[in-house]
């Protein structure tokens, strides 16, 4: 999978792809990043990106020449004209030559003649939130090309002519799209098969599949834990098993994987009634979850007892 970053900062990216995961995926040609210079398809001596908004107001407005200009040097045309299929050509594949392509810019590079399966997508606080649902659906695709907004954003007419989704990955205001950048990148390369050490990893956690949509347990061991569904993950403990005056559960101590499968899917439920209720609309809730969490509620509605870390044992 290709990513593609275009922004004002290159270097604020170097750093980033030289650790953890990532730099591990760019080792082994899982995965390939590009980092271009916004300023690099400029055509004046002081390398204008940006002039003030029509209608007035406060900052500046990334100008849609130089966008496009990036855009078209990776063989992106506009959506009204753009074609599928076709393959993307030859990348890098070694982190050497990865790291090497981020501190060259990629300037230069001869344009794709055909187009894989790309999406174009702004980076904005005015975008749609960037969820896990939506870094499953990118990681499916051949190449991701990531516009970072500065100032006060971005001329619209880009948006309307080459983006295919707008983003937010929260509801406040950063001072540009780099850090979103990262974001995206991150989350949706993790979901690429090989990537990470242990594939089930990217299926039980926060805001993970339903049970339905994973396979079965292998060797005739059951599992102990629950396809997230759409909740946020269970707690997490580790050695020892007492810190700080606290005991880890004994239904996680005593090897019962089917005790310990239902004490983390209440652990599922209470979290996120307690820290996201939201997702619960969305979620997908067996019959004995929706008892489940009404008891929870009941539990908890005359009292206000702390939904967040309560033990079934208890």
């Amino acid at each position: 999978m290709r990513f593609e970053i275009v922004t004002i900062f290159p270097d604020f990216f170097a750093g980033i792809f030289e650790n953890g995961i990532l730099r591990r995926a760019l080792a082994e040609g899982l995965v390939t990043v590009g980092v271009h210079d916004l300023r690099a398809f400029t055509h004046d001596r002081h390398r204008t990106v940006d002039d003030r908004p029509f209608g007035g107001g406060e900052g500046m407005v990334l100008k849609p020449e130089p966008l496009a200009e990036a855009l078209a040097s990776l063989g992106i045309q506009p959506k009204a004209e753009r074609l599928g299929g076709g393959e993307f050509p030859e990348e890098p594949t070694s982190w050497a030559k990865a790291r090497a392509d981020i501190k060259g810019l990629n300037v230069g590079a001869e344009a794709p003649t055909c187009q894989p399966r790309t999406r174009v997508i702004l980076l904005s606080a005015q975008g749609r939130r960037f969820t896990q649902a939506i870094a499953r659906e990118l990681a499916t695709v051949d190449r991701v090309v990531l516009l970072c907004g500065r100032y006060e954003g971005v001329d619209e007419r880009i948006n309307q002519l080459y983006c295919d989704l707008e983003l937010s990955i929260g509801d406040y205001v950063l001072s540009g799209g780099e850090l979103a950048a990262a974001v995206v990148v991150d989350a949706t390369m993790r979901l690429i098969p090989g990537v990470l050490g242990n594939e089930a990893s990217s299926e039980f956690e926060s805001f993970g599949v339903a049970d339905a949509e994973i396979a079965t347990a292998e060797d005739g061991v059951p599992r102990s834990q629950h396809g997230a569904g759409g909740l946020l993950d269970y707690p997490h403990y580790t050695r020892p098993a007492e810190f700080g005056g606290l005991r880890v559960p004994e239904t996680l101590l005593n090897g019962d994987h089917a005790g310990i499968r239902r004490w983390r899917r209440e652990q599922q439920l209470r979290k996120t009634l307690a820290n996201r209720p939201d997702l619960l609309e969305g979620a997908a809730l067996s019959s004995e979850d929706e008892k489940l969490l009404e008891a929870i509620r009941n539990e908890t509605s005359s009292d206000g007892t702390e939904l967040q870390n309560h033990s079934a044992d208890a």
